[in-house]
């Protein structure tokens, strides 16, 4: 129970940190690519449809892979640590 309690802990602040610095270095792409800055609300109505649809794109793209990355990276790091996947993966890699 404890290990299940502190696995979650460690991905859910890992991909947390990863999206956050994600965000962070995708705002700062858009800003030197279009030099401007990205939509503060896409679904704005003065937002126009490409500009809204490309902020979506390249910001989800973006955090779902530095998430993923993240999580997989805790998962490799957990396993060095303790011998063993963590809580959740044992499952799936057996299956």
């Amino acid at each position: 129970m404890l290990s299940k309690v502190a696995w979650k802990a460690t991905a859910t602040a890992s991909t947390l940190i990863a999206a956050r610095l994600t965000a962070k270095a995708v705002t700062g792409g858009w800003k030197k690519v279009k030099r401007s800055d990205p939509p503060a609300n896409p679904a704005a109505p003065e937002t126009g449809w490409g500009e809204a649809l490309a902020w979506a794109a390249a910001s989800g793209v973006a955090i779902a892979l530095a998430r993923l990355a993240a999580r997989r990276g805790a998962a490799g790091v957990w396993q060095k640590a303790t011998g063993h996947l963590p809580p959740g993966l044992e499952e799936a890699a057996a299956a």
